[in-house]
C-alpha cells in the first residue's frame, strides 16, 4: 500500500485499515473545546468504513456534503447500515481515562434515557466500559479503537499505549453499542463536527461516482 498517510492535526492516519477486510478512511477530524478564545484539542479521529456502505445510502445521491452534514437521517442510515465500521481515536491532550469514561457514560446514558432504552442491562454494560477506562492514563499519542463488525450488534473497544500490551473489552449490549456509534457518527449531535463534515463531504463524493 503505497498511499500516503493522512495527517489529522499532525497525527498520521493510514488511508486504509484492514480488519477482516480493507476499510477506507472516509472521515476524520478532532474533538476540541474553546475556552476564552483558546482552542484545546483533545483527540484526533479517523472513521474507517467498508466501501459497500455507499450502496446503503443511495437515497442521498446528489446531495452536497453540507446538506448531508445537517441531515441526521443520513447519519442514522450510515450507523445502521450492515457494514463493518472502525474508529481510531488518537489522544492529543493527555487526560485520565476516567475522564473519558465519564464523558462517554453521560452521553450514552442521556441518549438511552431520552429514547427510553436505559434499563439494568444497559447500565451494567455501560459500567463495564467505564471500568475499562477507569485505570487507564491517556498519554499523548495513545490510541483507542472501536470496532463494529458488520453482522453483529456488539463492539470491541481496544486501548493501546506505548510500552504496554493492548487491552480490549467487548460490549455486547446492542443499545449501548448503537449510542457509542451515535456519539462519534451521530450527525449534528456527534461529538466532533469536523469529523461529521469530512464524512459528509467524502460520502457525497462517493455517492456521486
Amino acid at each position: 500500500m503505497g498511499s500516503a498517510m493522512v495527517m489529522v492535526d499532525e497525527i498520521p492516519f493510514p488511508p486504509e485499515f484492514t480488519t477482516t477486510k480493507p476499510l477506507s478512511l472516509l472521515g476524520y477530524g478532532i474533538t476540541d473545546i474553546e475556552i476564552h478564545f483558546l482552542q484545546i484539542k483533545f483527540t484526533a479521529i479517523g472513521v474507517y468504513l467498508d466501501a459497500e456502505v455507499v450502496g446503503h445510502l443511495q437515497k442521498w445521491k446528489g446531495k452536497s456534503g453540507k446538506e448531508l452534514a445537517e441531515d441526521d437521517d443520513f447519519f442514522d442510515a450510515l450507523i445502521s447500515a450492515p457494514v463493518e465500521k472502525f474508529l481510531r481515536v488518537v489522544v492529543i491532550k493527555e487526560i485520565k481515562g476516567s475522564q473519558y469514561g465519564v464523558q462517554l457514560e453521560s452521553t450514552v446514558r442521556d441518549r438511552l434515557a431520552a429514547d427510553d432504552k436505559y434499563e439494568e442491562e444497559e447500565e451494567a454494560a455501560l459500567e463495564q466500559v467505564v471500568e475499562f477506562f477507569q485505570s487507564k492514563y491517556f498519554k499523548k499519542d495513545c490510541i483507542i479503537t472501536f470496532h463494529f463488525p458488520a453482522s453483529s450488534a456488539c463492539a470491541e473497544i481496544a486501548f493501546s499505549t506505548e510500552g504496554k500490551e493492548e487491552s480490549k473489552i467487548k460490549v455486547e449490549n446492542a443499545n449501548v453499542v448503537e449510542m457509542i456509534k451515535k456519539w462519534y457518527l451521530g450527525g449534528t449531535r456527534g461529538v466532533s463536527p469536523s469529523t461529521i463534515s469530512c464524512l459528509a463531504n467524502n460520502l457525497s463524493a462517493e455517492l456521486s461516482k
